[in-house]
């Protein structure tokens, strides 16, 4: 009912407003505005981030003038439709190289000082990452990081419930070796570029920069999420030899300690990451401006 009764609303502002053009992004909420752009002759551009398609965007297909996808794959899974154009995803997370003492000092500054043990980049994403907490819980108290360093981002709302589960197993947050906790990781650039390997759920936007970036990566779909897109959008860097994938109803300490230290052993976390470049999208900020502006220059 709220659907239908915004088509109408959105159609007002649509006749207020005058745009040369309506972008949406695939999230529900866009489905009205464009059903009512699309009754006003307004052009429609789609942008959608994910592997697989979501259901707006599988619907108003057929009414938009471009459809911009983030992964080839998604392209794929777009029947029937024209205009389908691989740009890639916007992201601000760019590639950096750094000297030794400056990865040295971004290491000093959240309490870590070896530069040459290789580091585990931990992040769960907003939408929660309990399995990925008790994993790594599990791999601390057994002390089995010996040979790797731990950066983890639990994320502000897991921060106390870790710190507290740690202190039941007499470990001090603030102070266990090779391993540094945060509540939440401001510098994500920087802490992507001097990272060896990622641990993390396999979003669009984690998926585009460790692509970018070139980084092999640990990845934990976040389940019973709209048609299971993360595990689509992991199985992008899976295929072309970039990641390790394990679902989170199989995730232990176990078998993520073993999966770590295999990537990191050997030449595998540098084939790894260089395979992760062969997902890469350069200047997909420009690819939609152009797309973009063609569009509107046709009208």
């Amino acid at each position: 009912y709220k659907t239908f009764k915004s088509i109408g609303q959105a159609k007002k502002i649509i006749q207020d407003f005058k745009p040369d053009i309506m972008i949406g992004t695939g999230g529900y909420i866009c489905l009205p505005v464009a059903l009512a752009a699309s009754k006003l002759n307004v052009p429609i551009v789609l942008h959608e981030s994910n592997a697989f398609p979501g259901v707006a965007i599988k619907m108003l297909s057929k009414k938009a003038s471009a459809i911009l996808v983030g992964f080839e794959d998604a392209k794929k899974r777009i029947k029937n439709a024209e205009n389908v154009v691989v740009v890639g995803n916007p992201s601000k997370v760019k590639e950096i190289s750094f000297t030794n003492s400056q990865k040295e000092k971004i290491l000093k500054e959240i309490g870590l000082t070896d530069i040459e043990k290789p580091i585990v980049l931990v992040f769960g994403g907003s939408q929660g990452a309990q399995k990925i907490n008790e994993s790594f819980i599990n791999i601390i108290s057994k002390k089995v990081n010996e040979k790797y360093q731990i950066i983890w981002a639990t994320g502000p709302n897991q921060y106390e419930i870790i710190k507290t589960k740690l202190q039941n197993l007499n470990i001090n947050i603030d102070n266990i070796p090779n391993v540094k906790i945060l509540p939440y990781i401001y510098n994500m650039e920087e802490m992507i570029n001097i990272s060896d390997l990622i641990v993390a759920r396999s979003g669009a936007m984690t998926i585009t920069e460790i692509s970018n970036l070139g980084k092999p990566s640990i990845l934990i779909p976040l389940p019973n999420v709209s048609h299971n897109h993360q595990l689509y959008n992991a199985q992008v860097l899976e295929k072309i030899g970039a990641a390790k994938i394990i679902l989170d109803n199989e995730l232990k300490g176990e078998n993520l300690q073993k999966t770590i230290m295999q990537i990191l052993q050997g030449n595998t976390v540098k084939t790894m990451g260089k395979n992760a470049l062969k997902a890469e999208t350069k200047d997909a900020e420009d690819r939609i401006y152009n797309e973009i502006v063609q569009l509107v220059r046709k009208e």
